[in-house]
């Protein structure tokens, strides 16, 4: 990988309009940077981002035959693109580029210090000097693409993303575990803002999905069984859980469509288990879907006129027993949906009191309006704090005795006829899809996106999208945004028949290679092999998470953008006063 050459390198150091150069002596980077045996020439200018900087950086490449370049500015998530867009068009590789970073790493954190932030910033641009020293020509990985996209779950993301790519002509496998699509929402009384029930909704989405059943193959009581190839490229095998049959199937995009599952209460959490009109809020609502009432709501036979709703339960957990393990999270849509939920029995049942006992109400955007709608028309919030928990009696009643805020913590006991607790969402745990498509959960239990803004539904491996309440916790509309975004994603990838992957990934040396085969076990995609004593990288498959790098005995495998020789020498820059 060592270009044996001597390189001609320009170095490039930006005012950032004053973000940089009002700490860092810029002038002196340049001429510091001058100095280097293999710089050619050091520049600073006011925004190297601009236009004219760019073309001076432009003619610099071209009049001085230019094989390297360096440049000294703010962020990479910014620009490093930008600079390589301009290394390109001066017809230099663009992989013979570093992108330092001056800015945020040296002027913003040590304003109180510019000589200091201008020595770090010295050799900072050392060190990308070094790197450059080394760095050779590289070419984007060329990926053929299988336009036929995997979606794993059927419930509301899993249809709307379905939906979505088949209009645009993509064709879909759709998998679902269970025997029937919709998922959770089938199960929803009623949804805001428009008041349809969830069944209305998944007979809605699964009407759409029968327009464009030509471009739909859908596998009900089956799971993905088997996950093989690389993005653009994928094989999976999908087993039926009654017959066993297996289809396999080629794929260009995965999409994890998994869901969630509702938090189940512990046996005497807040009397859960202890009384038969102590239960959930799905389970409420599925009551009040198989239930046709005219005048009168009951449970168990009974008549209901006071309902106690608590918050957030198996959500934002504080006050757990040592060693217990609980959801930190907020799990977002509870608030929202039982607030409207209260307001639609107000609607049927004038004469219901409803009681709702909360740590926070959670009724963000347009949702607030449900919540007043349900305080103008009699509900009763009782705000408390969590450090001082709630008790519920049921031995014959229930009764609720809350420490209200709002009351300086006075006590107050509150009877009802049927209590529900509002809980969260958690991640529906699936070992066995994890390992098979390689991706992780967070510490929530979700599945984690690559980068909130920048990637927010692609994940860590390559051609696998998330979408809805596999990601995170979500209320309908935001599932279905999410579902729409990853279809969007996945179009964008299968749609260009072939795809250019980055070159960071790794590459074997076959003669310092001495068969060890530590590498093979310890990568997370299986993109190594051996070949004739040998071990052999699949690029489309490579990560480049360099986890093979530090465990070869030879240093036989390397990443071909960052080599271990290449950080080496960047640390001993660092280093040197």
């Amino acid at each position: 990988m060592t270009n044996e050459f001597k390189k001609r390198i320009g170095v490039y150091i930006c005012h950032c309009g004053g973000n940089i150069s009002d700490v860092v002596d810029v002038a002196a980077v340049s001429e510091a940077a001058g100095n280097h045996p293999n710089v050619v020439l050091g520049k600073d200018f006011m925004f190297m981002c601009s236009d004219a900087g760019q073309q001076m950086i432009v003619d610099d490449v071209k009049e001085l035959d230019l094989d390297g370049l360096v440049v000294a500015s703010c962020s990479p998530k910014l620009h490093e693109i930008t600079f390589m867009n301009v290394a390109e068009r001066a017809g230099l590789n663009p992989y013979e580029f570093y992108h330092v970073n001056i800015r945020e790493d040296a002027s913003w954190p040590h304003s109180d210090d510019p000589k200091g932030a201008t020595e770090k910033a010295i050799r900072m641009v050392n060190a990308g000097i070094e790197y450059v020293k080394q760095t050779s020509p590289l070419a984007k990985i060329k990926v053929s693409t299988t336009k036929k996209v995997l979606i794993i779950g059927a419930g509301i993301s899993g249809v709307r993303a379905a939906v979505d790519l088949a209009r645009m002509g993509i064709e879909v496998v759709l998998v679902e575990s269970a025997d029937i699509l919709g998922g959770y929402t089938s199960n929803i009384y009623k949804t805001y803002p428009e008041g349809k029930t969830g069944k209305e909704i998944r007979d809605l989405m699964v009407d759409q999905l029968v327009e464009y059943e030509d471009k739909l193959e859908m596998y009900t009581s089956s799971e993905v069984t088997g996950v093989s190839g690389y993005i653009g490229n994928f094989v999976v095998q999908i087993t039926n859980n009654s017959t066993g049959n297996v289809a396999e199937k080629s794929v260009g995009i995965i999409i994890v469509a998994s869901g969630f599952k509702s938090y189940v209460p512990k046996d005497g959490e807040y009397g859960y288990n202890t009384h038969s009109n102590i239960i959930t809020l799905p389970d409420f609502m599925a009551h009040l879907n198989k239930s046709e009432y005219k005048e009168n709501l009951t449970y168990n036979g009974q008549k209901i006129n006071k309902i106690g709703f608590i918050y957030c339960v198996g959500s934002r957990q504080r006050n757990l027993e040592a060693g217990e393990s609980g959801n930190e999270y907020c799990s977002r849509y509870c608030c929202n949906a039982t607030v409207f939920l209260t307001a639609e029995l107000q609607k049927s049942f004038p004469n219901l009191y409803t009681y709702h006992f909360y740590q926070d109400i959670r009724a963000y955007g347009k949702n607030e309006a449900y919540y007043l709608q349900a305080r103008e028309n009699g509900a009763v919030f009782l705000k408390y704090d969590p450090y001082t928990p709630l008790e519920v009696n049921s031995n014959n009643n229930i009764n609720v005795t809350v420490a209200d805020i709002l009351t300086e913590g006075e006590k107050i006991t509150v009877p009802v006829d049927l209590l529900v607790l509002v809980t969260g969402m958690e991640a529906r745990e699936n070992k066995r899809m994890e390992e098979l498509v390689k991706i992780t959960p967070g510490l929530d239990g979700f599945y984690k996106e690559s980068h909130p803004k920048l990637k927010p539904v692609e994940t860590g491996r390559m051609g696998v999208l998330l979408a809805g309440t596999a990601q995170s916790p979500r209320d309908i509309s935001e599932t279905l945004a999410s579902a729409s975004a990853s279809a969007a994603k996945a179009a964008s990838l299968v749609l260009r028949g072939e795809l250019m992957l980055e070159p960071a990934v790794a590459i074997v040396n076959p003669d310092l290679c001495s068969n060890h085969q530590k590498c093979i076990p310890e990568c997370p995609t299986n993109a190594i092999e051996t070949q004739n004593n040998k071990s052999v990288v699949n690029e489309a498959l490579c990560i480049g998470c360099a986890i093979c790098t530090a465990v070869c005995p030879t240093e036989a495998i390397q990443i071909k953008t960052l080599t271990t020789s290449q950080i080496r020498e960047m640390i001993k820059a660092m280093a040197k006063s």
